[in-house]
């Protein structure tokens, strides 16, 4: 067999004369910059005629002296350059010493050995983007020999390369931080041991092969802080470890999860997340439980110290409005399940504290939810939705307590502007927040114009302040 196709029925010939065998590293490198060799122009500056007067080009020398010198590079993009080979062995390392960042892309490199090769002549290189290479990688792990010493950032999406390759090659990166294997179809087969240690990022996305148990043989890399698992066909995962309200020994740093483009249709999988104990930031966009009502609100108050959400920073007052929403969209559940306000009598059932965990805590954060709060609410007509509200002018005692209704979906700006009429007070010097007496001695600021009493959470008898 001379060549084997990826696809069973792929494959086409063409004639030598037609195919482009590439070219090495050097040689690419050059074409692309515009670079020759020889001495450049003496560095004496030049005139250009601007209109009818002469202008002297001062610095275009030194500009033009730093583009014509190969050494001067540090980041570099061969993309799409047909780069084959490495060239005559040394060639690189005295031609171009100070580069950091190679991106070498969609060439025709066709073996690991020939990376090898280059690398080994560019002492600081901290970045490498191999994608759309299809590699030859050994067979047995390459002895480490400082080649990728300083190598932190290793990009191999689309080349086919497994698992087992990866950790074969793994010893020969010391200190890399982060690793982007995206469309390889990989199955994680084993988890890493001595390797990857110091690994900060790690993009597994587009791998329909990876499932959740997979997942636990990389749950346990120290410094793994981003995991990016989008577009796996993920629907489930479990730390079975950590039971409700306790905190899983797996994943000890992660900050940042990326699960886009999933099966997720379980509120479970949120509950699950809840247990990472680092987790800050989550990212969830087109997945089936997304297109729920509310499941926004209802995944801040499901993940305690969440602080992102699908790229978007949650601010205190959205967390408390999401959390005392869920308290009341919930309430009557929890109290058929054995819930209640009284803390001696409060005994939800296993079943509801496995689909609600955070439930119990939230009432401790905030009160058990009333009577009155989980009443089914009436048919829209304005009068069941007016808030009776004490305002009261904080900073102008003479001023006495005034007592309005308002519409719960009046927007804070439309507030402003009413008391602004009232009180004889430009708007724009408007300050308003507020007071409930379920949380004496805290004050609220209503600091979003556009968003509604609602979202704030006022509700009837509560005050609201203004100050100017």
């Amino acid at each position: 067999m001379y060549f084997k196709c990826r696809h069973p029925t792929g494959g086409s010939f063409v004639r030598p004369n037609k195919a482009n065998f590439g070219v090495d590293f050097l040689t690419a490198l050059k074409k692309r910059y515009a670079l020759e060799d020889g001495s450049d122009d003496d560095g004496k500056s030049c005139s250009l005629i601007v209109g009818s007067k002469q202008v002297q080009t001062v610095g275009f020398e030194n500009i033009t002296k730093k583009q014509s010198q190969l050494r001067a590079l540090q980041d570099i993009s061969l993309w799409k350059c047909a780069v084959n080979c490495a060239g005559e062995q040394g060639r690189i390392a005295e031609a171009c010493p100070n580069i950091r960042v190679v991106n070498l892309s969609k060439n025709l490199l066709s073996s690991w050995d020939e990376v090898i090769l280059i690398a080994e002549q560019l002492n600081n290189l901290e970045s490498l983007d191999l994608s759309e290479n299809k590699l030859q990688f050994p067979s047995d792990s390459p002895t480490p020999t400082g080649t990728f010493s300083n190598l932190k950032i290793l990009v191999l999406n689309k080349m086919g390369i497994t698992w087992a390759e990866v950790l074969r090659c793994a010893p020969s990166w010391p200190i890399l931080e982060e690793l982007y294997l995206k469309s390889n179809n990989i199955s994680i087969s084993e988890r890493p041991v001595n390797v990857l240690q110091k690994m900060r990022l790690l993009d597994l996305s587009s791998n329909p092969a990876i499932d959740e148990s997979q997942l636990c043989l990389i749950a346990y890399l120290p410094r793994l802080e981003h995991l990016l698992i989008s577009d796996i066909g993920l629907s489930s995962i479990h730390f079975p470890d950590a039971g409700i309200g306790c905190k899983t020994s797996m994943f000890p740093s992660l900050q940042y999860l990326v699960v886009n483009d999933n099966q997720i249709s379980e509120w479970s999988f949120i509950n699950e997340l809840d247990k990472l104990q680092s987790l800050q930031a989550l990212s969830c966009t087109r997945n089936p439980l997304c297109e729920e009502d509310k499941a926004e609100e209802i995944i801040i108050a499901k993940i305690g110290q969440l602080k992102t959400l699908n790229r978007c920073q949650i601010l205190p007052e959205e967390r408390r409005g999401a959390e005392l929403d869920y308290q009341k969209t919930f309430g009557n559940e929890w109290k058929r399940a054995g819930g209640h306000p009284d803390p001696d009598k409060n005994r939800p059932n296993a079943e509801f504290l496995s689909a609600h965990p955070r439930y119990q805590l939230l009432c401790c954060k905030y009160g058990a939810p009333e009577d009155e709060e989980l009443k089914p609410q009436q048919p829209f007509m304005l009068k069941n939705q007016l808030l009776s509200l004490k305002i009261k002018c904080s900073n102008q005692h003479e001023q006495k307590v005034l007592e309005k209704q308002l519409p719960d979906s009046m927007t804070v700006q439309k507030v402003k502007g009413l008391l602004s009429r009232l009180l004889k007070v430009p708007v724009s010097e408007l300050l308003l927040s507020y007071e409930s007496p379920k949380m004496p001695g805290r004050e609220i600021e209503l600091e979003n114009d556009l968003q509604s009493l609602q979202f704030y959470s006022v509700e009837n008898g509560d005050c609201l302040l203004v100050r100017w």
